[in-house]
């Protein structure tokens, strides 16, 4: 595999377009008034759906739509009446746009330097993947011919202002649930022009873009609040769209891990061109070799013989030893095979003989089954269970990736997973999918109406990174962490509302949240509220700081508790000075020989033993001097 080091970027043209979709912190939704909270509850009213693509003005379906629509799922939709209505339920005509969501985009829009247009006119996206009731996404442009500066200049295409889709929770037998309490929040998009040019800085421009929008202080923090896509392409591959970044850190990974994966298809497909593989020899022509497993100890066919269905297989002529080829670390081509056939067949996945024997099955299956295949040296042969008509759809997209592999590196939709590898998703979209709202009507944007919002523009970044050193007396490397994190207005809120330190906050807010989620701590659960209760605990001296730790872990645990419930459930109730004397005390005289023999090093054990026994319920400071006062009395 290539070594990610030597590749020079330029000379395989690689080229990165951003598009970042941040939520508003507005106080209603897009199109109507319900809150733009997400609810945690048992849903209190459901109702099923089953969407389909329409045609375009021109006559057109968009591929992807249709795509959709051929999986033949139905979505179960939740909700509760605080944070949706018949609007999101589509049963009820959109309000007007949301004045303060169309204003703080415009404030965006005139940060970055945007030319904010003349009127405003809502488009509808079609979507029917089940994230929106309608089928389809209500946007909007806002502005035009930003920048946004970071080494270099990078131009801003457009600021657009949409609304979020549904929250996806779970599926099973070809339905979908999706929670509609997100959809319809307000969700402001910037995107660049594809002049990203290195892994690097697609994630210094995507950082520069978070701050600006942070900067703002009407957007919303959090796991799932702002997110990342990326449209991808490198010379003689494909254009490649990543949607769901959710980690700033992922962006320049993602970037790498997909000039890697075409790379190495381009590769393959010259491979292939070498062994004389051509695309007619890949047929359609599906064998049932259910009886080759007739007494298989695989699981996955046992429990799909138990259910009466059926194994399918089809042959890859001269394929062998292409599909366990690994494109990025953890992905084959076997697996994007896998993927297609998960999408289009609705199976759990695929067995192919590349990777076999395996899973239960034996060397004499493998051998039968390539009988019965009639496999020549050099063929791989794939093969699925489970009902007919899903392994034969399933068969199908196999042998059409199949067919891509010998041409070009398929353009498509791939979805963002945690590690920084990517999954086939669908096809890349059409012109087709876009067509004009007619419920909502045109908004005149006026002259006056921008010049009054030029006027009152917050801080840009390094303003803001000035202040915090000059008014919170912060050292420039920490005032950047601040600046970089999703917490700068949270920062402020708590130093103002509480009596700790600035520093004191600056440091809980990037350095510990950042060890606590290196160890797996989801702090996204947080909310504004509970950091500044927990600051306010602190500075009233309720709550030790070295609790901070604790209580946020626990609070991640038992998302919306109140931080006073943390504090009961760990016991991490304040002890008086003389519950602490007492403590000591006892440790000295329980540890009195090992103190003794200690000597000097005898404080370093004494305060180890004493902050295991009372951490987060006393000050260090406290503890290092009293036991300093009774060391200096301890006999020798």
């Amino acid at each position: 595999m290539k070594n990610l080091t030597t590749i020079d970027y330029k000379k395989i043209g690689l080229k990165v377009g951003l598009e970042i979709h941040q939520q508003l912190n507005s106080e209603k939704k897009l199109f109507c008034s319900c809150k733009t909270e997400l609810f945690k509850e048992e849903p209190e009213i459901t109702f099923l759906r089953r969407l389909r693509p329409t045609q375009s003005e021109l006559g057109q379906i968009d591929p992807a739509a249709f795509f959709e629509f051929q999986k033949g799922v139905r979505i179960l939709y939740e909700a509760n009446k605080d944070t949706t209505c018949l609007v999101e339920m589509d049963e009820e005509p959109p309000h007007d746009l949301n004045r303060e969501a169309l204003e703080t985009a415009l404030i965006i829009s005139l940060m970055l330097k945007a030319k904010p247009i003349d009127e405003i006119h809502i488009m509808r996206k079609t979507v029917i993947d089940g994230s929106n009731t309608t089928g389809f996404q209500r946007t909007c442009v806002v502005a035009f011919d930003g920048k946004v500066e970071t080494k270099k200049t990078i131009p801003i295409q457009h600021v657009g202002l949409e609304e979020d889709a549904a929250r996806k929770m779970g599926e099973d037998n070809n339905i979908l649930r999706y929670r509609i309490d997100r959809l319809c929040i307000p969700l402001v998009e910037v995107a660049t022009a594809p002049v990203i040019y290195t892994p690097q800085e697609a994630e210094e421009v995507a950082l520069a873009i978070g701050q600006t929008l942070r900067a703002t202080g009407k957007v919303k923090r959090g796991l799932g609040t702002i997110r990342q896509d990326l449209n991808i392409s490198i010379r003689d591959g494909a254009l490649v769209e990543v949607k769901g970044v959710q980690e700033l850190e992922l962006v320049s990974l993602i970037v790498e891990n997909e000039v890697q994966r075409q790379l190495n298809l381009l590769k393959i497909r010259d491979e292939l061109a070498k062994r004389g593989v051509r695309e007619e020899d890949i047929k359609d022509e599906f064998v049932d070799v259910t009886h080759v497993f007739a007494t298989t100890k695989c699981k996955v066919i046992c429990v799909a013989a138990e259910r009466n269905k059926r194994v399918l297989a089809v042959k890859l002529p001269k394929f062998e030893g292409f599909l366990k080829k690994e494109l990025t670390p953890g992905v084959r081509l076997g697996t994007e095979m896998a993927d297609r056939a998960r999408f289009w067949g609705r199976v759990g996945g695929i067995f192919h003989t590349d990777e076999l024997p395996a899973y239960g099955i034996t060397a004499e299956e493998l051998d039968k089954l390539k009988r019965v295949m009639n496999v020549k040296s050099g063929d791989a042969v794939v093969f699925v269970a489970d009902v007919i008509e899903n392994t034969s759809d399933a068969l199908r997209a196999v042998n059409e990736r199949a067919k891509e592999a010998l041409k070009e590196v398929p353009q498509e939709t791939r979805a963002a997973k945690p590690d920084g590898s990517t999954r086939y998703m669908r096809p890349r979209p059409g012109a087709a999918r876009m067509y004009p709202e007619t419920d909502v009507p045109p908004i005149q944007i006026s002259r006056n109406y921008v010049e009054s919002l030029r006027e009152r523009l917050p801080e840009l970044p390094e303003q803001r990174m000035e202040r915090f050193m000059r008014n919170y007396g912060l050292h420039e490397k920490l005032a950047r962490r601040v600046l970089d994190s999703e917490f700068g207005q949270l920062f402020e809120n708590a130093v103002g509302e509480s009596k700790v330190s600035p520093t004191f906050v600056a440091v809980a807010l990037t350095e510990t949240l950042k060890a606590l989620k290196r160890e797996g701590v989801e702090v996204g659960i947080l909310s504004d509220k509970q950091f500044l209760e927990l600051f306010r605990l602190v500075g009233s001296g309720e709550v030790a700081k070295e609790a901070i730790s604790d209580i946020i872990v626990w609070l991640s645990k038992h998302e919306g508790a109140k931080v006073v419930e943390a504090v009961d459930a760990l016991g991490l109730d304040i002890l008086s000075q003389i519950e602490l004397e007492r403590i000591i005390d006892s440790l000295i005289e329980e540890n009195r020989d090992l103190l003794v023999e200690r000597g000097e090093k005898a404080f370093g054990l004494l305060m180890g033993l004493v902050m295991k026994r009372v951490r987060g319920r006393v000050k260090g400071g406290l503890v290092s001097e009293i036991v300093k006062k009774r060391l200096k009395d301890f006999p020798e």
